[in-house]
């Protein structure tokens, strides 16, 4: 073991932070530079933020400029960095590196990683895997020589431990190696990281969604900078300006993703310049806008302040200012009629068509605990008070719409078996006119009679009894499930362990279409088969969720079992992104490799079972206020009669 610490210790790279952004609104920094062969001082005026227009398709990019010869060139400046500015600097003092350490100091200035060639992209694991594994090896062989049954116990415990050890070792190495840089300073992760692939198609860039587990493995660990750049970086790159093209993002929309390129400064080859390149989704495959991350932005937002303590970044008026405009884009009065978010296909995690159009019960978690971390972090002003009112009423007629519309157990079952159709007024029972025979017939062999879900999807005679693992965990994350209804969804994640876990955990959701059914509603998407990709298959990303939503309820081994089931498996399978078939046996048939949302889940999974306390960050405790409404409400229960009433809500 000694030799493979020692071998760990020269092939690490060795990474650094520095404070990025720290500068308030209108305020005269001054920002350092990285230049190709020595550091100048700018003034912040100097960094801009330009918007092109090509083939129609309105772009946006974030420039840190860069010259050899200390002379910059200045571009046109369309926006919001006269009131923010981004202070890049390069870690200063670094002393005692070798180059045998992937550090060179070399004239002043600081060279990242060398295992980072291009943004992240880094070499496979070391050998330190390899050689602690063979030397629990050798020790196994020698002690079934010896067949000393009485220290088995104990042996076996040492090298299952020692096992897992290596596995979170080398899950943390791969994290460390998908950082991406910007102007010296890490401002997220790329989405997969395998050095023996040809095909990167958009893996090579930073998704807002998929660093947040990134980012909350490092809040846990105690690594707060890259999570506080990524959030001011990703502010800067949010659409400010109103817009009545088509093609251009609606005011306040946060991009999907973003890449950092390098590219020469026009007009002068010898330097060179660093691009933030958002993508709102104008290139993404069926071109649909991400709805959420601006929900997972502010969600994340919020965790950083819980486990920093550093509560200045939320109050900046900025990152205000970005908050409301989130907000403002999903209060927007519109022709719905339903407390719910109203989305099209392919909006979210499940980004291809899938049947999910209209109100996903995903959006509607994750609206949910936007609205609430939102409030939280809001200052109190009379400009917001407006915005505050509106998300509270937002809050009591979506908690009840959705835990009163959407959930369903064998009581509901029966309830929905026995609907009236075609009622006419306000006390009809069958409010969305849902036809019984829209019953499947897996649902009934699928329910337990201890247990429960919030089903996919509703509509106006539509019901999706699709199981959405996600939609579910972060109902229970966010409060959005009654207590008694969170303890129901992970009876039926037990009681349906083998449909839902099996050999990989988390099915994405449950049943896969298929037939007729999947030719329908996907499109007879190839990359959607039945138990493939989004439909049906297993993404061990869900693991952090699960493992936030069992410890939330007090059940964290049922997190545990789920762990080590993954453990079993997925760093021999290289950390694929999704897993294939129903049980999960094959790895999936596109899935990337060194898949980095697969790492980040898995170690936030093992942050957290080792502190649960630490969950407290994530999670959304119901006030009172709240539970009142919602029992007043539910007093007046939709299945009673009761006569017309003018409400301040809608449900």
């Amino acid at each position: 073991m000694a030799t493979s610490e020692a071998i760990l210790q020269v092939l690490l790279p060795r990474l650094h932070h520095s404070d990025l952004c720290t500068n308030s609104l209108n305020s005269a920094h001054t920002i350092k530079a990285n230049v190709n062969n020595g550091r100048i001082k700018i003034p912040l005026s100097m960094q801009v933020h330009s918007c092109s227009r090509k083939s129609q398709n309105c772009r946006r990019r974030v420039y840190a400029l860069r010259s050899r010869d200390s002379v910059f060139h200045e571009k046109t400046d369309v926006g919001r960095l006269e009131s923010m500015g981004c202070q890049c600097q390069q870690a200063e003092g670094v002393s005692g590196f070798t180059e045998d350490q992937n550090e060179t100091r070399f004239k002043g200035k600081t060279r990242r990683p060398t295992s980072n060639p291009i943004n992240g992209t880094g070499s496979a694991p070391s050998i330190q895997g390899y050689e602690v594994g063979q030397q629990l090896k050798h020790e196994k062989q020698d002690h079934v020589r010896n067949g000393k049954a009485a220290v088995a116990g104990t042996t076996k415990d040492k090298l299952d431990k020692g096992r897992v050890n290596v596995i979170e070792d080398e899950a943390w190495n791969l994290l460390r190696d998908s950082i991406v840089y910007y102007c010296n300073n890490q401002v997220g992760t790329i989405a997969a990281n395998d050095p023996s692939s040809s095909s990167i198609l958009n893996y090579d860039q930073v998704f807002i969604r998929d660093f947040i587990p990134s980012g909350i493995a490092f809040l846990l660990k105690g690594e707060y900078d890259i999570v506080r750049n990524f959030i001011l970086h990703t502010l800067q790159l949010q659409s400010w300006e109103k817009t009545m093209d088509c093609y251009s993002p609606g005011q306040g929309l946060m991009p999907a993703s973003f890449k950092v390129r390098t590219v020469p400064l026009d007009g002068d080859d010898s330097a060179t310049e660093d691009v933030l390149d958002p993508d709102f989704g104008e290139a993404a495959i069926g071109r649909v806008a991400p709805v959420d991350s601006g929900l997972w932005w502010i969600i994340l937002l919020r965790a950083y302040g819980k486990c920093s303590g550093d509560l200045s970044l939320q109050e900046r008026i900025d990152v205000q200012t970005g908050i409301k405009m989130i907000l403002k884009l999903c209060l927007a009065d519109g022709f719905d009629m339903f407390p719910t978010l109203l989305v099209t296909d392919g909006s979210c995690m499940i980004d291809r068509r899938m049947g999910i159009h209209g109100h996903p019960l995903e959006i509607q978690a994750l609206f949910y605990s936007a609205l609430l971390s939102a409030r939280e972090m809001l200052a109190p002003e009379d400009a917001s008070a407006d915005l505050i009112r509106a998300l509270n009423n937002r809050l009591i007629a979506l908690s009840f719409h959705v835990r009163e519309y959407y959930w369903i157990d064998m009581r509901k079952i029966n309830e929905i078996y026995r609907y009236k159709t075609e009622e006419y007024s306000y006390d009809a029972v069958n409010k969305f006119n849902i036809y019984p025979d829209q019953i499947p017939s897996w649902l009934v062999e699928f329910m337990p009679s201890k247990g429960g879900y919030l089903i996919g999807n509703l509509q106006p005679a539509h019901m999706d009894f699709r199981f959405f693992s996600l939609g579910n965990l972060w109902s229970i994350v966010s409060s959005l499930a009654t207590v008694d209804q969170s303890h129901a969804i992970l009876d039926l994640i037990e009681a349906k362990w083998d449909e839902l876990v099996a050999d990989m955990p988390f099915k994405i959701c449950y049943p896969a279409l298929e037939g007729q059914e999947w030719q329908i509603i996907t499109g007879s998407d190839p990359k959607n088969t039945p138990w493939s990709y989004h439909n049906g298959g297993s993404w061990p990303t869900l693991l952090w969720q699960l493992t936030v939503a069992c410890i939330k309820m007090n059940r964290p081994e049922v997190a545990l079992k789920a762990v080590k089931v993954a453990e079993r498996r997925i760093s021999q399978d290289k950390w694929p992104e999704y897993y294939d078939t129903k049980r999960a046996r094959f790895i999936g048939k596109q899935a990337q490799l060194y898949q980095t949302w697969s790492i980040a889940g898995y170690l936030v999974a093992k942050l957290l079972l080792a502190n649960p306390s630490a969950a407290k960050s994530l999670v959304n405790e119901e006030d009172s206020e709240l539970v009142n409404a919602f029992s007043s409400m539910i007093s007046g229960n939709p299945r009673r009669k009761r006569g017309r009433r003018r409400q301040s809500f809608i449900v």
